[in-house]
């Protein structure tokens, strides 16, 4: 029967299976994303005030942390008030549209953290948002 001929399995396979490429790669992207976060938030501890309606954070800003010894972190890099300050300011004339997103510690005095909202804003800052940990609605 002509219909069917046998199949040699000494025959090369010309054909490049890359699903399971996509697979592994996926799997190593997962992997990745999960233990960069919890670097990240180890690296500097902050505790975060709480709230019921927090939103989702924003993508592409500059992360100003303010620790209760107001020691600032631009990205998680220690830097002093005055360079922190050449940083933003360099970084809204690159971009008008820079975000930042303020980290500041609960313990920090509500003074303090208008000082803080206004030395980013006197950068030439227009859109910042305050940091939170969402908590349980009640």
């Amino acid at each position: 029967m002509a219909a069917f001929e046998a199949k040699k399995d000494d025959d090369v396979i010309a054909a490049i299976n890359i699903i399971p490429f996509v697979d592994i790669v996926l799997v190593l992207l997962i992997i990745f994303m999960v233990t960069s976060t919890a670097i990240v938030k180890a690296a500097i501890k902050v505790e975060l005030p709480k709230a019921a309606n927090a939103g989702d954070a924003v993508v592409n800003t500059v992360n100003l942390v303010v620790t209760d010894g107001l020691e600032l972190y631009l990205d998680g890099e220690p830097v002093t008030r005055e360079a922190a300050g050449q940083i933003l300011g360099d970084k809204v004339a690159e971009n008008p549209k820079t975000q930042v997103v303020i980290s500041a510690d609960q313990k920090l005095p509500y003074g303090d953290v208008v000082t803080i909202i206004d030395f980013v804003k006197g950068r030439g800052v227009e859109v910042f948002a305050l940091n939170i940990e969402r908590r349980q609605a009640k």
